[in-house]
């Protein structure tokens, strides 16, 4: 395969890339490099953890990077997740391979490592503190947006430690390229800025899009310097709202309930959250797009690309209505064999059980 073709899968994932010429070295002195995305166990899995995540590696893959998933069990016990049971948070990373597995992702192709073996050896918490050490108070302060918390929500010492572990992960686990989302951008910069310090190898960064949730944009909230990586990140869809969030359990009824009621002005896409789901997974998971609709209101249509998506709706040639039952159609093709897995299979339907009762009661 060559450069640009390489290059090109990376940019389907990547927001934002720090740096493409490192990248382009990489690739040029490096047939297999290694990335990795981390993963706090906490809740049921939406779309943009169950579909959109799945398809980010899958694209990596295609370039011909190895993938090393890390379920980052004591970040989510750092983070006070499942109440901070440590028991609950690692069934749930169960779960999450489960989840992964069901959207068709080759475990067998994939490098699961858990941070609860990593911290039994000396030598990661050797690495953890030379990372300490080089990093300024006040940096460590504000890296803790990488929890989903900004630097005013610091109420626990241990919060420190996130970060701190976060940078150090990158060289325990030995990646070339972090692909993480743009919410742990922070991350990414300072562990770069260590490597350069400590004459480490320094990693390339590739930030993938953070999915809407169905509310639309929001205003920032102080997670990034950058106005517009603030505002994605505070608009993301997140768990912790499931009012606006499209779950990979839901019923066909569920999805056209809550896509009927998500923000999606006529002839408007910056802050859509159904153009976001068009352009970010519709697109990459089915052949085509298409909206049923009576004759009188231009007949039934189908769309082979998102450009031509977008510039028919910008134009106001598909009526939001006739664009929500689309998206919700797509989305519900998209997530049934999920859905379907854990309905079929014993022991997938035992951890959805466990994490969804985890939800309700913690």
């Amino acid at each position: 395969m060559d450069l640009e073709t390489r290059l090109s899968y990376v940019k389907n994932v990547g927001e934002e890339i720090i740096t493409e010429e490192e990248l382009r070295t990489l690739f040029a002195s490096n047939d297999r490099p290694t990335a990795y995305d981390g993963f706090e166990p906490s809740g049921l899995a939406h779309i943009a953890f169950g579909i959109l995540r799945p398809l980010n590696i899958q694209d990596l893959q295609k370039a011909g990077v190895r993938f090393k998933l890390w379920i980052a069990d004591w970040f989510a016990w750092l983070n006070s997740k499942m109440g901070g049971d440590l028991e609950r948070i690692q069934q749930v990373g169960a779960y999450f391979t489960e989840v992964w597995k069901a959207a068709g992702l080759d475990m067998g192709s994939v490098e699961v490592l858990w941070t609860s073996d990593a911290v039994k050896s000396e030598d990661y918490w050797k690495r953890v503190v030379r990372v300490a050490q080089n990093v300024t108070l006040e940096r460590s302060r504000r890296a803790i947006s990488i929890m989903g918390r900004t630097s005013k929500e610091l109420v626990q010492t241990s919060q420190l430690f996130y970060p701190m572990m976060q940078v150090s992960d990158v060289f325990w686990l030995d990646v070339d390229i972090c692909q993480l989302g743009l919410d742990q951008r922070r991350a990414n910069i300072l562990a770069r800025e260590v490597a350069r310090k400590l004459s480490w190898k320094v990693p390339v960064a590739v930030h993938h899009h953070m999915l809407m949730g169905l509310q639309g944009s929001k205003q920032p909230e102080g997670f990034d310097d950058d106005a517009s990586v603030d505002s994605e990140i505070a608009s993301k869809m997140s768990k912790s709202r499931p009012e606006t969030s499209i779950f990979v359990h839901d019923s066909t009824d569920e999805i056209a309930r809550k896509v009927n009621s998500a923000y999606c002005p006529p002839k408007v896409t910056a802050g859509n959250p159904l153009i976001d789901y068009a352009r970010y997974i519709i697109f990459r998971k089915v052949k085509s797009f298409r909206v049923e609709r009576p004759e009188k209101y231009g007949g039934n249509a189908e769309f082979f690309s998102y450009p031509e998506l977008e510039r028919e709706y910008i134009a106001g040639k598909l009526h939001p209505s006739d664009f929500k039952r689309g998206v919700a159609e797509s989305l519900d093709e998209i997530i049934r064999p999920v859905r379907e897995h854990f309905e079929r299979s014993p022991s997938a339907s035992k951890l959805y059980q466990a994490v969804k009762a985890g939800e309700t009661t913690r």
